[in-house]
This record gives C-alpha cells, structure tokens and sequence, in this order.
C-alpha cells in the first residue's frame, strides 16, 4: 500500500506494518527519478515488514537494483532490512555515529553491555532473559554488517539531480538524522519529531546526556524552514511541525518535574522504582501489566530524565553494594 505525498520530486510513502508494535506502522518514503530512486528507511528485519517494502516497491514500478538507501539512524524499525533487501551494487546513505553504534550492536557486545546496565539500574534479571526474545529492537535487528556511505552534519549528496542534505539531531539515538530537500524546504524527519506520539528518550554509552540533546537538537531543527515535514511513523497530515516542536518540549519538561516528584517520595529508589511512578500513555494499564518490552523502553527514558537532572545539580546517584543505582534528590 502506497500514498504519493510529494511532486518534484515524486514522494511515495509505503506502509510498513510493525505487528505487535505500539509505534503501528513505519513511513517509508520512496523518491522515484527517472534517473535513480532513494529508498528511506525499511522496517523490521522480520517478513511482515519485508512483504509489505517489496510489494510497494514492485506496484510503484520501482527497480532496487537502480536504487539506493538513507537511512535516518540506527533502530531497528528502520534500518533492519538493510542489509537484506539492498543489491551489492547500491549504496546505503547513514549518519556516522549511528552506523559505527550499530555495527557495534550487530558484531560486538552491545546487547551484553545494555543488559548490564539495565540490570544496575533495578530492572530484574527475569524480565530481561524475557527481553532477548520480546524486544523487538534485539529480536528484529539487521540480519548483518552492511558497507555504508557514513555521512556526517551538513553533508550533501544527489540523487536523481535532487540534492539532500543530512542533519544531525542527536537524542533520540547518539546519531539521529533527518534528511532535507532544502530547495523546497522539504524535511524527512526520521523520528526526531513524530506527530501523534512522543520519540522515546534513552540513555546510551559513550552519551552523558541524551535528553539535553534531544532537547537542543529540537530547537537546532525548529530554525529550519520545513515547508512540508514527514515523520516516520503513524500520522503525517494536518499538524504544524512548529507547534509540535513546541509540544515536545513542554511534555519533557512536565515529565521531569514527576520525575522530581517521584524522586523525592521515594529516595533511594532505582530507576526501574522510579518508572513505575510515572505516568505513561499505556490505556489505563498499571507497571505490573505492561509488556516488558514497554518497561524497557520506560526506563530507559526514565534514566535520561534523571541522567538531565543529574547534570542540572538536582539528583544525586549512589550506587550500593551490589553495584544498583540509587537516586536522590540534592
């Protein structure tokens, strides 16, 4: 299934379902030239995905061995079927930092190293042997490396005549991008900004502090000119980008004042304590129903808010005997 959103260049958004996935879809976006086409991003590495990407592919006439990849950044709804779908011959477009992260995750310990560290914020060790199978960021990754064209800030190249420009949003992912038609001030913006719910703010290795970035990396895209803005998932219709940049930043700044609240009814308390205090959007759901995969994502975003807070002077972290982080308020 497919929409044109976009003429000059001609824009096709394919639907990609992400089955059992509260994100429900992926947008990818398809510029077709009669010269060479630029696929961006891909969907799980698992077949729902890949049925879905070919069959859009084939009923826009689109030929993938005349086609190259941009990829928005390293998770795994956008870049799993990277390494599956794209011919040899084809070049993969990807920020830097994101790529030298996933090949990290898909060759090294990355895995190993984010059980650890979720282990040492209260996350219990049952519910992460359940995660290897149940989140799908590790079940449905890249099937392997992949050679990359790796681009850094301002970098440009052309497609079709179109030239594109990349842009780092860090936050969201150490790398994050999106990718600008600056002619027609048209953004692809990857899930630095998502209309209809809130990109998930983690913590990560090698990052003090994901949220502050997050946070000046919306203010850097908001002085762009966007005439026409597409998100990479669910709605891409009838919201002004420049309000949602507004939207986003107040709801982090609600969210670390319960993440202060919280910390200050139970100091002492680890981040996984910590996350089932807060309010979450999970239809009336308690902590103990939610499916692991959204604890996990829950406190990860919980660890950036507290990892800001900690930067700002306001949270102390002590970390006991048996190596758990404990937070309390300064």
């Amino acid at each position: 299934m497919y929409e044109k959103v976009y003429s000059n260049p001609d824009v096709y958004k394919i639907f990609v379902p992400l089955p059992d996935n509260p994100l429900q879809n992926l947008n990818c976006f398809v510029i077709k030239t009669p010269e060479r086409n630029l696929i961006i991003d891909t969907g799980f590495n698992r077949p729902e995905c890949e049925e879905a990407l070919r069959t859009g592919l084939k009923e826009l006439e689109i030929d993938i061995n005349n086609s190259d990849l941009y990829l928005t950044h390293l998770h795994s709804d956008h870049v799993g079927l990277a390494a599956t779908i794209m011919p040899k011959e084809s070049t993969i477009y990807m920020g830097r930092v994101d790529y030298d992260y996933l090949m990290t995750s898909v060759t090294g310990s990355h895995w190993e190293d984010m059980d650890k560290m979720f282990h040492s914020h209260g996350f219990p060790d049952d519910k992460i042997i359940e995660l290897h199978t149940k989140n799908p960021a590790r079940a449905f990754q890249v099937a392997g490396p992949f050679d990359a064209v790796k681009l850094e800030d301002g970098d440009k190249f052309t497609v079709g005549g179109y030239e594109f420009k990349c842009i780092y949003v860090p936050g969201h992912t150490p790398g994050n991008t999106c990718l600008y038609y600056e002619k027609d001030a048209l953004m692809f913006l990857g899930d630095h900004v998502l209309f209809d719910i809130t990109p998930n703010i983690t913590s990560w290795y090698g990052v003090r502090d994901s949220l502050s970035n997050y946070i000046e990396s919306l203010k850097k895209i908001r002085q762009y000119k966007m005439e026409t803005a597409l998100p990479a998932h669910r709605n891409t219709k009838g919201i002004n980008v420049y309000d949602r940049i507004d939207q986003l930043l107040v709801h982090h700044q609600e969210r670390l004042k319960d993440t202060e609240k919280v910390v200050r009814m139970i100091p002492g308390s680890t981040a996984y304590e910590i996350a089932a205090y807060m309010k979450w959007q999970m239809r009336g759901k308690n902590w103990e129903e939610f499916p692991v995969s959204q604890r996990w994502f829950a406190v990860g975003e919980t660890i950036a808010h507290l990892d800001y807070l900690m930067n700002k002077g306001l949270v102390r972290c002590d970390v006991d005997s048996e190596g758990i982080h404990r937070y309390t308020m300064i």
